[in-house]
Formats: C-alpha cells, structure tokens, sequence
C-alpha cells in the first residue's frame, strides 16, 4: 500500500472521532483520513473499527489509532487525554459524534434506566471528552471541537423527550464552553447533519425506505470546513446543506 501524500485540508492534523465504526462517524473518519489528517477512531465494536481502518489503508489514507471504547465506561474516557498526549503531543480536532436514541417513548412510562444511558452517552460522555481533551486541543495551533447534535430545541415532540432532552443538554453545555473559550486558536461548534440514513434512524422510523435519504457520506463537507484550520466560525450551530427540496427540521439520530 502507497500511502497518500501529505496534501489536503486537514494534511498534518489529529483528529478523535467517536462512535467512529458506522454511520456518520465513519463517513468523517475517511473523508478526514482522504484530506490528510491522522485519525484516532474509538467504538465499541472492535471489528467495525478494524473496517473502516481497512478502508481507509485501502485509500492510501495513513492508518487509524484505534481505541474500542464503551462511552457508559466514563473513566475510561478521562485516559485518553493522558493517551493521546503521550502519543502525538497534542490533538487538533474533536468530533463528538457518538450518541444513542434510547427509546421513544410517553415520558411518564420511560424506563429510568434507558433515561439513563441517554443523557450518559449524549451529555455526560461529551463533558468527560472536554475535560479530558481540552488541555491537548488548547496544544494545537488551530484546534478544533465539534459536536452532533439535532434540532430539539424548542419543539414539542412526543415520544423523543428523553433523547431531546438530552440533545438540549448538550447543546446549552457546548456553547457554554464555546463562551468560556477566549483564545481563537480553539474554535468550538455543533453541527445539524440533517436527515440522514443511519442504522439509528432506521431504529426511530422502523419501515421507513432510506433509499431517498442522504447517506453519512454526502454531509461530510460541514465536519471538514469546521475542523480546518483557516475556519473562524465559533460557538454556532452549523446545518450541513441540504439537497434541493429538502427539509432540514425534523427529528432524528444522527449519529
């Protein structure tokens, strides 16, 4: 395998993707890996991560860190800033993609536990990647950290109130530390990707035909704008463009 030379926009840069093993995560891990940077893809399934390793050696892409891990586990979370820093010295782009969809559910008969998991892995899994990982961003020359997100705020939607809630959570927590964030060397934004076939969109809309919908490949544009180093967006919710006719407002897992 040749590899790739060490041209395009994100040529030369770090980058820690989560829920990396399928879907969108996937998609920005090759498209990031075809642009240059050196990824750090972590999961929980060990196999689906050697996958998208193997498509991105496939490109001549420069082969991805791996690191399976279980965002309920948050301990482990807090090693990869110690990791990473001993590995490379520093990280320059964070994507928060990783999230669950629980259940939909009435709010008065949703199971605690699944309330639980949600804001465990959509709000508290992303808190433990900022304190952990700031230190190491604040080492980049142009560090970056983005994070998924859906269009909840706001609305009234029944059955989604638990994974609503915890994508408002995150949203309120992510601008604040996009507030907090003075140097402009650390730029901090969401993204919206839309509609998008995933395998979680297929679990919240069962028999629904994805065949009309656009693929996590098709909204990897907005990831590689705001991770590259001349961008100067900060504390935004950015909206990946949508195909003519479509409609960007509506609920659903992204990740």
């Amino acid at each position: 395998m040749t590899l790739l030379p060490a041209t395009g926009r994100l040529a030369g840069r770090i980058a820690l993707i989560t829920g990396a093993s399928r879907g969108i995560g996937a998609a920005v891990a090759r498209r990031f890996a075809a642009e240059g940077a050196e990824v750090v893809l972590t999961a929980r399934t060990v196999g689906a991560l050697e996958e998208v390793d193997d498509q991105i050696r496939a490109t001549g892409g420069i082969p991805a860190t791996l690191i399976p891990l279980d965002l309920m586990n948050l301990d482990e979370i807090d090693q990869l800033g110690p990791i990473l820093y001993q590995k490379f010295g520093r990280l320059d782009i964070l994507i928060g993609n990783a999230g669950t969809l629980g259940a939909l559910a009435p709010v008065a008969c949703s199971d605690p536990k699944i309330l639980q998991r949600v804001m465990t892995v959509n709000v508290m899994a992303n808190y433990r990647l900022i304190r952990t990982l700031d230190p190491i961003l604040r080492q980049s020359p142009a560090g970056r950290a983005i994070f998924v997100t859906d269009l909840m705020e706001g609305e009234t939607v029944p059955f989604w109130g638990l994974y609503g809630a915890s994508k408002i959570a995150l949203e309120t927590m992510v601008r604040a530390y996009a507030a907090e964030v003075t140097r402009p060397d650390l730029r901090v934004n969401l993204v919206y990707p839309g509609v998008v076939g995933t395998a979680l969109r297929a679990k919240a809309f069962p028999g629904e035909s994805q065949a009309p919908l656009r693929q996590p490949d098709e909204v990897t544009d907005i990831f590689v704008e705001l991770a590259d180093p001349a961008c100067t967006r900060h504390g935004e919710t950015v909206h990946a463009r949508p195909r003519p006719g479509e409609t960007m407002h509506a609920p659903c897992e992204t990740c």
